[in-house]
């Protein structure tokens, strides 16, 4: 029988194919008919009557655009993205042809913002998409590839005469100031050409369809790099509201005085966008959808949390014991009684604090309660924690979160809070989709509560390694990196996925 490691892999392997750009288009985007052509997104239809074209900017968008040219074929008439620096070189050297495009492609590639930030390059690539949609007419179709991770900082266009520096600074002095990053993109919304609805506007009276590939939680259009396709829900006033909330409204550059002065008050109206179709492809939702069917085929009972887990690394940690700790209550036969009912009443006070959007805790609890130990349990949910750095180690969010959750679990055991739960066999996994954890090449680990009584058996302080915030190193030094999880670049990015699974020993 295949480990419960295993398994885990292979959950996360099944999640991360289903969001890899090519597959994820093939499978949702066809090109039909000859006399008068039809692109079909899931299902929907758009006539190609005139020239079709084809814009993109994001992390993902050049593995999106390679598969959408072989489906399109001499259709397109030209296209344009805007993607990372060095990415087609990291892609060659990973062997992931596919994800490149082929020799003379009718899509030129503009590479910039270094380190994620809006740079002369990708300022020039923005120019470039910009006059491309201003030149469209009404029988054209403008095909839109959106990846959120770097979307926003590969289209910035600031509103002429603010130069990309002033805006630049004032998002900095802003983020400086603990502006959240809704704020600081509501900011930058309003300080630009193309974000906010504004490609969309400006490609009128063409239709546009946009496919998305989302890294937000919750999936919301506006938000997802910076929103360009889809109508803003705000406006001047909430601009100006922010930069007076933090004390900037009086030493702003004169070029971002002119162009909030003359901006307009209202946000553009929805009819506005009856020109626009904006189309999710991939997200974690998505993703863990799959892992969930997967799961099942294995033999397991698979129930999905939530694909919106938020908050900070530690607080998250302890949700998934104490889920996990009530899931071995189960198995063990302990339906109700005080100590499930303490779990319980645990666990609903810190889903408040966490703030997790539509997680309905109680009819999860309902759910896990009616588990017997003949099947074992697969608990999938995705999001993106943080985590606030005291230390110097190495290591990022999954790593972590997989280390706290182990050493969690073991607690819960040395200190007996749980006899029934020696009879379990639990993993904990947490992976970043895009194959990245921090500044670790590994994406993520898995951990268990027999790892770590073995590593403390060693003479290894836990505790020690994530005060440093140095997961990685654990990981790494303990049982020679075995349970680290080392993917390469994925081409893809839908946030996190975490998978807990349960079997009676």
């Amino acid at each position: 029988t295949m480990s419960l490691r295993e398994h885990a892999l292979s959950l996360f392997r099944g999640a991360v194919g289903t969001v890899r750009p090519a597959p994820m288009l093939k499978r949702a985007v066809k090109l039909q008919g000859d006399g008068c052509p039809q692109l079909l997104v899931k299902g929907q239809a758009f006539p190609v009557k005139r020239d079709l074209y084809l814009v993109g900017f994001g992390k993902a968008v050049l593995g999106m655009a390679a598969a959408a040219e072989e489906i399109l074929g001499d259709h397109l008439t030209r296209g344009i993205i805007n993607v990372p620096l060095g990415i087609q070189e990291s892609l060659q050297r990973a062997g992931m042809q596919e994800m490149l495009l082929k020799p003379h492609s009718k899509i030129q590639v503009i590479e910039g913002a270094k380190n994620n930030l809006p740079d002369a390059e990708a300022l020039k690539g923005a120019a470039a998409i910009q006059e491309l949609a201003e030149g469209l007419t009404a029988d054209d179709l403008l095909l839109v590839l959106i990846s959120g991770r770097g979307g926003s900082a590969l289209l910035p266009a600031p509103i002429p005469p603010i130069l990309l520096e002033e805006k630049e600074k004032l998002t900095k002095m802003l983020a400086s100031r603990g502006a959240a990053i809704q704020e600081l993109n509501i900011v930058r919304k309003t300080l630009s050409v193309l974000k906010g609805g504004g490609l969309a506007q400006l490609a009128y009276p063409a239709r546009v369809v946009s496919l998305i590939l989302s890294d937000v939680i919750g999936d919301p259009l506006d938000i997802i790099a910076s929103g360009p396709t889809a109508a803003s829900s705000h406006s001047v006033q909430d601009c100006l509201q922010i930069l007076t909330k933090y004390n900037l409204l009086h030493n702003l550059p004169k070029s971002v005085e002119t162009v909030l002065s003359s901006s307009p008050t209202k946000p553009t109206s929805p009819e506005s966008y009856s020109h626009v179709s904006n189309i999710i492809l991939g997200s974690n939702t998505l993703a863990l959808d799959t892992a969930k069917r997967q799961a099942e085929g294995l033999g397991y009972t698979a129930l999905v949390l939530s694909a919106a887990i938020q908050g900070e690394v530690g607080r998250v940690a302890t949700l998934y014991c104490q889920l996990i700790q009530l899931a071995c209550l189960g198995f063990a036969g302990f339906r109700e009684g005080s100590l499930s009912d303490e779990v319980r009443g645990n666990l609903l006070q810190l889903a408040a604090e966490l703030h997790i959007p539509r997680l309905d805790l109680d009819k999860f609890i309902q759910a896990l309660r009616g588990l017997g130990p003949e099947r074992p349990v697969c608990i999938l949910a995705g999001g993106e924690t943080t985590v606030q750095l005291q230390g110097s180690g190495k290591g990022g969010r999954n790593q972590e979160l997989a280390l706290r959750v182990g050493l969690g679990l073991h607690r819960a055991q040395a200190t007996g809070a749980s006899s029934a739960r020696g009879r379990c066999e639990i993993i904990f996994f947490s992976g970043g989709t895009d194959g990245q954890d921090g500044p670790t090449e590994a994406a993520g680990a898995f951990c268990s509560p027999g790892l770590v009584a073995e590593a403390l058996q060693e003479g290894l302080d836990v505790e020690a390694f994530l005060r440093n915030n140095d997961s990685y190193t654990f990981f790494n030094q303990f049982q020679g990196g075995h349970h680290l999880l080392v993917t390469g670049l994925t081409g893809t990015n839908v946030m996190d996925i975490q998978a807990i699974l349960i079997r009676a020993m």
